[in-house]
């Protein structure tokens, strides 16, 4: 007959034996976990960029800035999408090619919003910004942006160095 109770091997003597899963694969699940969150933020920040070099250059359709400005808003979003599947297939040139493209993106998109709006002019003069909702949303815009781009680059940066495969000893 057969015995019922516990099995040889499972009365927890065997532990040294198990495999035990690296650190750095805990961390590389978790980098991408919170690189997900971060990317889908960065959409909705470059949404918003969009939309202020939209109204802000409206009259200015043969301009270069706005050819410019058209320009940041693709790069991000096509940065933004290399990032997520950089992120789901682990691919760490892709993600090499997300800090690129969306650093790029954010600085000209920044640029163009502060040359363009002439932040640095309506921020002397707060008492004018507020009659003016294009540039406050500009400004609110940046500052949202700007430390989510930070916690996304070192994200990025810390998930690719855990994707890497350890360095042989010598």
């Amino acid at each position: 007959m057969h015995q019922r109770g516990r099995p040889s091997g499972t009365d927890g003597s065997d532990f040294s034996y198990r495999m035990v899963v690296d650190n750095r694969y805990t961390k590389v699940a978790q980098g991408k976990s919170q690189l997900s969150k971060l990317i889908f933020a960065q959409a909705i920040c470059q949404l918003l960029v969009a939309t202020i070099i939209a109204l802000s250059t409206m009259p200015l359709k043969d301009d270069r800035l706005y050819q410019l400005g058209i320009f940041s808003v693709m790069l991000g979003f096509i940065s933004l999408i290399i990032g997520e599947l950089g992120r789901n297939r682990s691919k760490v040139n892709f993600l090499k090619l997300f800090l690129v493209g969306s650093s790029i993106s954010s600085v000209l998109s920044y640029g163009l919003i502060i040359h363009h709006l002439r932040l640095l002019e309506a921020l002397k003069d707060l008492s004018n910004l507020v009659n003016s909702k294009v540039e406050l949303f500009g400004i609110v815009a940046i500052l949202l942006d700007l430390p989510i781009h930070v916690k996304t680059v070192t994200t990025t940066i810390l998930l690719i160095g855990n994707m890497k495969p350890p360095k042989k000893a010598s």
